[in-house]
């Protein structure tokens, strides 16, 4: 079995899938309700700055997810007793016991995940001594450790590079420091942020990502006790303190997962109301989705995204960091727009390899062309770089069923979508990979109406 197929099998599995492998007959529309609950990309950050307190934190609205799973194994390796609260989605985090665990524990836990990395801070502060194995994660392009490296050799740490992974230690106190992102990344905030707050002095980030799940890890480290200042123009302040308290914070809503059932609202001519959806983290994505001709209504408790009735429109759309499109929603909604009358074009300016997943859209029917120019109002860093980062989607094309394997975790929910926007039964193989980030996957989509079956 291959890393692919071996980081599926395993995703499904930690969150109880009895399948790795879905037969869907399309040509359905998707109607009906689905909740959203914490944004994977704040939950598992949340939980790792849990290691910081003194005290217990709690976390509200955590989703059955695998990648929370791999965090609380990790934790739970170090020594961190976690527990269910009362309140369905509440965990419980309790550090007064952190320790040391042993490289083959951490490896067991982080084969399908990158999370282990943004332990290495708070570790760090609480032990002296971090150990990082090899990561895994999706595979969408160039995400290289050694700037969070770096950064952490900036804050003081001693960086060796072992056979079986890194270990990192600090004979002394973590010192702040000046750091300048040579680009917003959201891996590297994340650091920076999570060694800081406990750092000897005052640590100033320029370049910084300021995505909501950003904001709302700043929030958590505030109520901590922590001292964050962020000004206009990316730059984070961070004033180190001594000692850190157990926070209670309910987490920002899964942005991504929402648009994503936006997005197959559209591919299917569907109707689906998204609880827990809000606006405000969305104002880029409703643009969209309106030029694209998607109806869309805010209530007080969610979002209503539905087909007009009428054909859709071509786009022309740039992912970019935050207030810009993000990456992980362009990858469904060019399912959508395959549907599109007319030529759209997608330019990803975040990732170099998030096109990858077109190869089945293409099998199944689809018109997509991927170029290595950049095919937007400006030229971005892949331009120079040879990477196929810029799509367009000829449309509308009738889609056709066929037998695919889902690459990567947004990849895996767009290759789901089209076959339930295809005519005839597609197989579609390593489903697993798509509980990294889609709470009950499986019942959601039955609550929407889809027609599929699962093979044992």
């Amino acid at each position: 079995m291959n890393s692919l197929l071996q980081d599926a099998a395993r995703a499904g599995a930690s969150v109880g899938m009895a399948a790795d492998t879905i037969t869907i007959t399309g040509g359905t529309p998707l109607n009906g309700s689905v909740r959203v609950r914490g944004a994977k990309n704040l939950v598992t950050k949340a939980m790792v700055a849990a290691l910081l307190g003194e005290t217990p934190s709690t976390l509200r609205d955590v989703p059955k997810i695998s990648d929370v799973r791999v965090v609380r194994g990790l934790l739970g390796a170090h020594g961190v007793k976690i527990t269910d609260g009362d309140e369905d989605g509440e965990l419980i985090l309790d550090p007064s016991a952190v320790e040391s665990a042993h490289f083959a524990e951490i490896n067991a836990h982080a084969g399908s995940s990158r999370i282990p990395i943004l332990f290495c801070g708070p570790l760090l502060h609480r032990l002296g001594e971090a150990f990082i194995p090899d990561l895994g994660g999706c595979r969408i392009g160039d995400r290289p450790i050694d700037f969070h490296l770096d950064v952490l050799r900036q804050f003081g740490a001693i960086v060796e590079k072992l056979p079986s992974g890194i270990r990192l230690s600090a004979p002394q106190r973590l010192r702040g420091t000046k750091v300048e992102l040579p680009y917003p990344s959201v891996g590297a905030t994340e650091q920076v942020l999570l060694t800081a707050v406990r750092a000897q002095g005052t640590t100033e980030l320029r370049g910084a990502a300021i995505e909501p799940e950003i904001m709302d890890l700043i929030n958590i480290l505030q109520k901590m006790g922590a001292v964050i200042s962020v000004d206009t123009d990316r730059v984070i302040r961070i004033e180190g303190v001594d000692r850190l308290e157990g926070y209670t914070h309910r987490a920002l809503f899964d942005r991504n997962e929402a648009a994503s059932w936006a997005a197959a609202a559209l591919a299917t001519e569907g109707d689906i109301f998204v609880a827990g959806a809000k606006q405000a983290e969305m104002g880029t994505f409703l643009n969209v989705f309106r030029k694209v001709g998607g109806v869309f209504e805010i209530q007080d408790d969610g979002i209503r995204f539905r087909h007009p009735g009428t054909p859709l429109n071509p786009v022309i759309i740039e992912t970019d960091v935050h207030p810009g499109f993000m990456t992980d929603w362009q990858q469904p909604l060019v399912v959508a727009l395959t549907k599109a009358t007319g030529v759209s074009i997608v330019h990803e300016t975040v990732y170099e390899q998030r096109f990858g997943f077109v190869d089945a859209l293409i099998e199944m029917g689809a018109t997509i062309q991927v170029h290595r120019e950049c095919l937007g109002s400006q030229a971005c860093r892949f331009g120079q770089r040879n990477f196929q980062h810029s799509a367009v989607i000829s449309g509308p094309s009738a889609l056709r069923a066929a037998d695919i394997a889902v690459p990567d975790l947004r990849g895996g929910f767009s290759h789901v979508v089209a076959a339930l926007s295809a005519e005839g039964a597609s197989r579609v193989s390593n489903v697993g990979i798509i509980s990294r980030g889609y709470e009950n996957f499986f019942e959601k989509l039955t609550a929407l109406g889809a027609n599929f079956t699962l093979e044992a």
